[in-house]
């Protein structure tokens, strides 16, 4: 039986007709599952660039069918992530909010159009099955963890109007023994707590990273106010109470300087989460006698909290789902309609998530890089593993581009950027020239999954972290030597790699070692700050060419760049982004004067705006995607010097992904 599961939104990329918050829909994509086993799984954002996407997952679908060599007619059940009536109530909200729309679609309507769209065929509405969001993260996680029996664990900001679930995993079958209502949310704690850090929905992760900076004391009695540890694992929130920061903290603008009094805030919220986290699987785990402990949804990705839960020695095992997230009830939506629909067929237990994107073949990646030769050198290597290893040894900082893209939102070793673990300035080096990010936040360290007790606290019971979900603790001998990944409180947020799961990125990792004594390397996720993890050769060569990385490993071919001649920019083809609109406006400056202001801007819900100058607007107004830099200078009556003198903000508009070069 094969099964295709999504979750995301209703509109098109380029489309904003419903006008859909991020808050409500979030992280589509699509995943192909047949007979229990994974054929392919691709988030949304990867192909359409839009971070946490709320957008219908159209290209995931036609990416997952290429991928596994399926048509359209292949694909026995479409499995949606939430319930029919919980669709229906969606749909009519957005009808009412736009009287536009010429029809209320129904559940079924939506995913047919949904299909239709995405591959131009029609979809059997028997096909069609709608599963409850907080069951699809509970199979995700349970079906996948390849234990006989599990404690399972979803919580998140909400889903269906509910937080967070209790189940009890026994063989194919799954009880749910508790629910949390959206008050008492610890998902939206995190959120309505980090708004007066000057952060939003989707940057927890940051404030997670921020935490160990801070005293919890400081504000713990603070934070005791805002919930109640009751019997029997339950517990209530107090969101109404939150603004009570007020007292101690004027919300942090964007662009201001963190203080003392943010770390302090953030280490009294990470330390409130862990202590409510704890008391829910502490009396679970004695009211289940389970000893293996699953965890999903987006509270899952607080790798802090995971931590915590690993050295508190409630549990033998901890798996956590590796793409938690809204995007993971993709798989659990495949998943479970497959158990339903055919009770015979077994779940392959997960041992990898690299089930995305191909990099293509050694001529489709030359091709690909030969549009690119007047800003890029490339060798093919017959050792692109030494080649890089070499490069790394001696300090540099790349990209590494292989195989199959990952599912979920680490860079796993397939579409990561490397570096030197050992240097404590390689941390600043690359969320300065890379990230551009705040400089506090940490990264992780990838280890051979042999030596993974050689440099990190583990337990009797666990040694593996393929998909590093759980913050360990450096060994204090080691803290020293591994400057770059060890955080300012001796931990780190470990990926343990196996020879059989990725023996390419195994190879490297062995061969680093064996030039510096430490087979280890920094990974983080190879994107800049405006967009989401590469997914293409063409994604990571732009990448490489907007950030200060010193080479790009891509298939066997290593890539360095060159510095282009005038002729070479102009001779780029350029164009928007179906995301991207111009607009220009008259506004008031005063009660009395006006300006004209020029802006690009993303249409998609919380996009940014940049401003444009008179001339690189009228050169992007015109731009086609066919039509090169020099073309549309001469059509904006611009002569060669003054079109050449618009580069830098073309390519400032490039970083951002505001722009196509091409």
């Amino acid at each position: 039986m094969t099964v295709l599961g999504l979750s995301g939104g209703i509109d098109a990329a380029h489309a904003n007709d419903h006008a859909v918050r991020f808050d409500n829909i979030h992280d589509a994509a699509a995943v192909l599952v047949r007979d229990g086993r994974v054929l392919a799984a691709v988030e949304e954002e990867r192909l359409n660039r839009i971070k946490h996407t709320n957008k219908a997952p159209h290209g995931a679908i036609r990416r997952c069918l290429a991928l596994a060599g399926s048509r359209p007619e292949d694909v026995d059940a479409v499995a949606f992530y939430a319930t029919e009536p919980y669709v229906q109530r969606v749909l009519a909200m957005l009808h009412l909010g736009d009287f536009s729309q010429k029809e209320l679609l129904t559940p079924r309507g939506y995913v047919q159009k949904m299909w239709r769209t995405a591959l131009g065929c029609e979809l059997d509405p028997a096909k069609i099955f709608f599963v409850d969001h907080h069951t699809c993260h509970a199979v995700s996680a349970f079906a996948m963890a390849g234990f006989d029996a599990a404690l399972v664990v979803s919580l998140d900001g909400q889903g269906e109007g509910i937080s967070g679930t209790i189940w009890e995993g026994h063989g194919r079958e799954l009880k749910l023994r508790q629910k949390f209502g959206e008050a008492d949310s610890l998902g939206f704690l995190y959120r309505d707590v980090i708004r007066y850090l000057g952060y939003e929905m989707f940057d927890e992760y940051k404030v997670m990273g921020m935490a160990p900076y801070g005293d919890a004391t400081r504000y713990r009695e603070l934070f005791k106010t805002f919930y109640e540890l009751l019997p029997e694992g339950n517990y209530r929130l107090h969101l109404d109470r939150v603004p009570a920061l007020m007292r101690v903290t004027r919300p942090r603008r964007k662009g201001e300087a963190f203080g003392e009094t943010h770390q302090h805030i953030a280490a009294a919220l990470q330390e409130a989460v862990e202590k409510i986290g704890l008391h829910v699987l502490a009396h679970w785990r004695r009211a289940t006698g389970k000893t293996n402990l699953c965890l999903v949804g987006g509270v899952a990705h607080n790798c802090s909290l995971n931590g915590r839960v690993l050295y508190a020695g409630l549990f033998e095992k901890v798996f956590v789902q590796p793409a938690a997230h809204d995007a993971g009830c993709a798989l659990g939506a495949a998943l479970a309609t497959q158990l339903a629909r055919a009770p015979q067929s077994a779940v392959e237990a997960l041992t990898h998530v690299y089930w995305g994107s191909e990099t293509g073949t050694d001529v489709e990646i030359a091709a690909e890089l030969a549009g690119w030769s007047n800003f890029v050198t490339a060798e093919r290597c017959d050792d692109i593993v030494a080649r890089a290893a070499d490069e790394l040894a001696a300090g540099k900082a790349i990209g590494w581009v292989q195989g199959r893209a990952e599912f979920g939102p680490r860079a796993l070793g397939n579409r990561s950027i490397l570096a030197d673990p050992r240097p404590a300035e390689n941390k600043d080096i690359i969320n300065r020239m890379v990230k551009k990010r705040e400089a506090y936040r940490p990264f992780a360290p990838s280890v051979l999954a042999e030596k993974v007790d050689d440099y990190f606290v583990t337990t009797p019971t666990q040694k593996e972290f393929p998909s590093m979900s759980v913050i360990l603790d450096v060994r204090p001998e080691c803290r020293a030597l591994l400057g770059a990944i060890t955080h300012v409180d001796g931990t780190a947020r470990v990926q343990t790699v196996a020879r059989a799961t990725n023996p390419r990125y195994w190879e490297l990792i062995r061969a680093f070692g064996e030039r510096t004594g430490v087979p280890m390397l920094l990974n983080t996720s190879f994107n800049n700050h405006a967009e989401p993890i590469v997914d293409s050769v063409q994604d990571s060569i732009v990448c490489f060419l907007t950030t200060d990385l010193h080479a790009l490993a891509v298939g066997d071919w290593l890539v360095k760049k060159r510095e282009p001649a005038p002729e070479a920019w102009l001779a780029r083809r350029i164009g928007l982004p179906v995301t991207v609109a111009l607009t220009r406006a008259r506004r008031w400056t005063s009660g009395t004067e006006q300006e004209w202001v020029r802006e690009a801007r993303f249409t998609y819900h919380h996009g940014k705006t940049a401003k444009l100058s008179e001339s690189i607007f009228a050169v992007l107004g015109a731009a086609d995607g066919h039509a090169t830099l020099a073309d549309l200078g001469a059509k904006a009556g611009l002569d060669r010097a003054a079109t050449l003198a618009l580069v830098p903000e073309l390519r400032e508009l490039w970083s951002n992904r505001m722009v196509v070069l091409a």
